[in-house]
């Protein structure tokens, strides 16, 4: 499950994103409102945690934003604000839930459960491009047909990858999200592990779907780095 914070308290983002990475999901923190309006409509998600007072863009206006493309996804309001009228104001524009600041994790926890399993979120279970085919349930890869093993973080990445296709993606971000980890700009993991994908994804196929941006990262298309 992939999960989009969009909170400008670092510390605040910090704490939410470990404890939940705890708990095995991938999170993503964005720290001002333009930036997680941007990713919430580029990429995948399964659940919006979405903090009220935010730089660039206000919660509110982030709500409505993504309401207008997406009426699913679960949106999980972080807010300070405790009257009913406000309360009221928040649903009626469009989030799923509201947790009043400050919480304990648990509660948060409980309540991003509850919303993931109310479904709100439909989950593909298959990811595709081009010939390339993830079955995320049952973890098996193929290109034109052909099964493709790969070994646990292998498969990660690919998966990381795939549901991000199309967007550059930067070596911490990668790190981050698949290593679980603070990006060392002197370890090479992501490149080695990159050149892993590319023998088994890309290898005796003409359409190559791993390309490199220089400087950056590594993006997956159809169409080669922007």
């Amino acid at each position: 499950m992939r999960i989009l914070l969009i909170e400008d308290d670092q510390r605040v983002a910090s704490f939410i994103r470990r404890g939940l990475a705890a708990e095995k999901f991938l999170v993503d923190a964005a720290h001002d409102g333009q930036t997680g309006l941007q990713w919430a409509e580029s990429r995948e998600y399964n659940l919006v945690v979405l903090d009220l007072m935010l730089p660039s863009l206000n919660g509110q206006e982030v709500l409505q934003a993504i309401r207008k493309k997406d009426h699913t996804i679960p949106v999980l309001i972080l807010t300070a604000r405790g009257a009913v009228r406000d309360k009221v104001e928040l649903f009626e524009s469009g989030c799923d839930d509201y947790l009043t600041k400050p919480f304990a994790f648990a509660e948060l926890l409980a309540r991003v459960k509850a919303l993931l399993r109310r479904g709100s979120a439909e989950v593909r279970e298959s990811l595709q491009i081009s010939d390339l085919c993830v079955d995320v349930k049952k973890r098996v890869v193929t290109r034109g047909g052909k099964r493709i093993d790969l070994t646990l973080k292998e498969y990660a990445l690919l998966e990381y990858l795939v549901r991000n296709a199309r967007q550059v993606l930067s070596r911490s971000m990668i790190v981050e999200q698949v290593w679980d980890q603070s990006f060392d700009s002197f370890t090479n993991v992501v490149d080695v592990y990159i050149r892993y994908l590319r023998n088994k994804i890309d290898q005796g196929f003409e359409q190559k779907l791993i390309h490199t941006v220089r400087g950056v990262g590594y993006v997956l298309s159809e169409e080669g780095a922007p």
